[in-house]
């Protein structure tokens, strides 16, 4: 599965980090600095022709957080396609929900850990 480079990715990327979410930001506030073990993180991060929400490249994981858009059944085969793809250049991708990150950070920290 090919997939070419977005020349706007980088831009968009801008753009996205000065409009995060509500659950992107609490989580980013936890993520940013060094704050988790010492690990580094980039948010809306372009690779290739995806920009993820989070990535810590020294360990090749990435964190998408999932809004209610997720849940509807034409965005399932972009989701998979998507995490297939990322998964093919040697990233895990953890997922959360909105939901999970504003009720419990400890928790989303928690497994963010357990993956490193």
């Amino acid at each position: 599965m090919k997939h070419p480079k977005n020349p706007y990715n980088k831009y968009f990327a801008r753009e996205m980090r000065h409009n995060p979410t509500p659950a992107e930001n609490i989580l980013w506030q936890a993520l940013r600095h060094n704050q988790l073990l010492g690990l580094h993180f980039r948010r809306q991060h372009a690779i290739h022709p995806f920009i993820v929400d989070f990535v810590c490249l020294s360990h090749r994981l990435i964190i998408e957080v999932d809004g209610d858009i997720h849940d509807l059944p034409e965005q399932a085969p972009l989701d998979h396609e998507r995490q297939t793809y990322l998964e093919s250049l040697g990233f895990r991708v953890l997922r959360f929900r909105n939901e999970a990150i504003m009720s419990d950070l400890q928790e989303v920290l928690n497994r963010i850990r357990e993956a490193v």
